[in-house]
């Protein structure tokens, strides 16, 4: 279904297959039709981890293997054969099992990781939204999966999506890295944070690339994005001229940042031991931002 030319790179995590089929979603009638068609394929999940095959590709089964307390989530449409994930509501699960799903984004190709991405946010906001807003009554759910109402108050709640700016500064022929607490040693990536209310992509980079390494920007350009189900982002990727190069690192953020040249980025997309940093995986926006910059877009 995505099938319209992008005018960046593309990204990781993007480019299901799927139409979406927002018109179905609200009519009963063509959902009862989808319910109970025999082709019907539901995502085989351990949890929120995905099962997969050797090759990467997402592993289904039939509707009738839909654990008796779980509820269907409609992702779209492949061809014409409706596709569904499983949704158990119960707590959310610990932080850590975000990082444990790297693993199988090592494997897939976008495409498959795209529509993982589609099941794994929409069950987590689900679990995270079982109480209305206002009223703070049970609410169920609504739109095929794509929304939750409250009977009480007869309020609507949809998906939240989170925007992040991720964003390289970059400086007489050198780019800025950091590290995260969290990261294994000697991995950098790009710098990245949440916009705020009020705030614009320009200026959100500006904020934080000023709060977590103490450069200003000059200017700011748009580059790519890509959603990140960790649990329900969209990462906007963007690159930053800046004014100099002095770095005042907020330890509360980062471990470390560093300036890094064209061919030091080359040779960790190499991964030679010689190189100053490991690269982020190639599924993450951060390893799409750095070749975009080795390229010169």
């Amino acid at each position: 279904m995505n099938d319209i030319p992008l005018p960046g790179p593309i990204a990781g995590v993007t480019g299901s297959p799927l139409d979406r089929a927002d018109h179905i979603r609200i009519d009963d009638d063509a959902m009862a039709g989808l319910y109970g068609n025999l082709r019907a394929r539901l995502l085989k999940l351990n949890d929120l981890d995905p099962e997969i095959e050797p090759d990467g590709a997402l592993c289904w089964c039939s509707l009738a293997e839909c654990p008796d307390d779980a509820e269907l989530l409609f992702l779209g449409l492949d061809g014409e054969t409706p596709c569904f994930a499983p949704l158990i509501e119960q707590g959310p699960p610990q932080r850590q099992q975000a990082y444990a799903a790297w693993r199988y984004l090592d494997l897939m190709p976008p495409s498959e990781s795209a529509t993982y991405a589609t099941a794994r946010s929409l069950i987590e906001w689900h679990r995270g939204h079982r109480f209305c807003s206002r009223c703070g009554n049970p609410s169920r759910i609504a739109k095929a999966g794509w929304g939750r109402r409250c009977d009480s108050c007869d309020s609507e709640q949809f998906p939240r999506v989170d925007p992040v700016v991720i964003m390289l500064a970059e400086y007489e022929g050198k780019a800025l890295v950091g590290r995260q607490p969290r990261f294994p040693p000697k991995r950098y990536s790009a710098l990245a944070g949440f916009l705020e209310p009020g705030e614009s992509i320009e200026e959100a980079v500006a904020r934080e690339l000023h709060e977590e390494a103490g450069v200003r920007t000059k200017s700011v350009r748009y580059l790519t994005s890509q959603p990140w189900p960790f649990p329900n982002s969209l990462m906007m990727a963007c690159i930053a001229p800046v004014e100099d190069d002095t770095i005042r690192l907020d330890e509360n953020e980062l471990d470390d940042a560093i300036w890094v040249t064209r061919d030091e980025v080359e040779a960790a997309f190499a991964e030679s031991p010689d190189a100053p940093f490991i690269a982020p995986p190639h599924f993450a926006i951060a390893h799409t931002l750095l070749k975009a910059w080795l390229a010169g877009q």
